[in-house]
């Protein structure tokens, strides 16, 4: 299956040079939040990467050769290290594009973001995840964060930094989404990312929607992308969604119907209505071919390669050896890549190539790294009104 204009293409070799690096800078936050993946912990661990692990790691990620990997500090709460602006200013230095995932605490303020942007930052991420203090503030386990995400949000906006919003998607908060769409749309940001849950850490004590009502969140966030710029994470499927939607809009067809959307599509697809969300304002982008091992790595705070941070096997430690080698020669790695070895819908899939489902999601509900993805309700062959059209473009 090939998706054509789609799936925007890293044109480079994804086996041999990641487009995005992760690094868990450090675990320790002052929030509780309800789903977080890492556990994080009140107080920073002793075996974290020191500054000069840190700087090493960096040099080993530019190794890698040109363009250089996106480098993105998360945690934890990054700014529980009195050396983030060290790690920011060297990252620059030596060429790497620097990024930032802060929590919403009180080192969340315009000095700290001005020290940031002065250090080298180009963009961070903020989470939000109910368009209320009410409802975000529950997720966060803390008053107030709701407050400290919008003030940092404009106050980086104001410096010129760039700024991704990401959302958790629970049953809890679902239809907070066109909320969030619009707040999106009025203070700006670069872009939505929709997270579809990981049973995993924290996060096994929340309700996921069903495979069903999933299928009607990647058609919102599809129908949204020309509202507002929208991404998913752990939403392979979305990938899939995009294909499919272009296939139906191109044949004039109409997606609820043809793909079964349910009652949760069409409410949210009301309230969006509702909020003035309908005229396009932009041109779609196509989500990226870049998925968990297969473009993208994530290191954990003691240097732990993982294919993914939601994924919690190791394929080594950047200790002990180069990140390079690991991501080029791990038996992790290279199984991850290797669409032949799924299993049940995702192996019997025609998108499996463009998709290739969570391996997270189908490790943390199976222990089967390779098992078919539970948040994804595609029925292999079912798409007919793509045959005409598929492998074109």
């Amino acid at each position: 299956m090939r998706a054509g204009h789609s799936v925007r293409v890293v044109h480079q070799d994804r086996t041999e040079r990641p487009f995005l690096v992760i690094w868990e800078a450090t675990r320790a936050c002052a929030l509780a939040c309800v789903h977080c993946r890492a556990e994080a912990i009140p107080d920073r661990d002793p075996q974290e990467l020191g500054t000069e692990a840190a700087f090493a790691l960096m040099d080993d990620i530019v190794a890698f050769g040109k363009p250089p990997p996106i480098f993105v500090i998360t945690g934890g709460d990054p700014f529980e290290r009195p050396d983030l602006a060290d790690l920011v200013r060297y990252g620059k230095s030596i060429g790497l594009p620097m990024a930032v995932s802060p929590s919403a605490t009180q080192a969340l303020n315009p000095v700290s973001l001005a020290a940031m942007r002065d250090a080298g930052l180009t963009a961070l991420s903020l989470s939000l995840d109910g368009s209320t203090a009410e409802v975000h503030d529950a997720f966060r386990g803390i008053p107030g964060t709701f407050q400290r995400t919008m003030d940092g949000w404009n106050a980086a906006r104001e410096m010129g930094l760039k700024v991704q919003i990401n959302s958790t998607v629970t049953l809890a908060n679902v239809h907070e989404m066109p909320e969030i769409a619009s707040l999106v749309r009025n203070v700006g940001a670069m872009t939505w990312s929709a997270f579809m849950l990981v049973p995993t850490g924290r996060g096994t004590n929340l309700d996921a929607p069903s495979a069903a009502q999933v299928e009607d969140i990647m058609n919102f966030l599809y129908d949204m992308g020309q509202i507002v710029p929208t991404r998913t994470t752990e939403g392979h499927h979305f990938k899939r969604v995009s294909y499919q939607r272009d296939v139906l809009s191109k044949l004039g067809l109409d997606p609820v119907a043809e793909l079964g959307l349910g009652s949760l599509y069409l409410s949210l697809t009301e309230q969006a209505r509702d909020l003035g969300l309908v005229e396009p304002q932009r041109v779609r982008r196509a989500p990226l071919n870049v998925s968990s091992g297969n473009g993208f790595v994530f290191i954990s705070h003691t240097g732990e390669v993982h294919p993914s941070g939601f994924l919690p096997i190791s394929a080594g430690n950047v200790n002990s050896s180069t990140l390079r080698s690991i991501y080029r020669e791990s038996e992790l790695f290279a199984g991850i890549r290797d669409v032949t070895l799924l299993k049940g819908r995702c192996g019997e899939c025609e998108f499996a190539s463009i998709c290739g489902g969570s391996r997270s999601r189908a490790y943390a509900a199976s222990g089967d790294l390779f098992a078919e993805d539970p948040l994804c309700g595609y029925l292999p062959g079912s798409f007919k009104a793509g045959l005409e059209t598929a492998g074109s473009g």
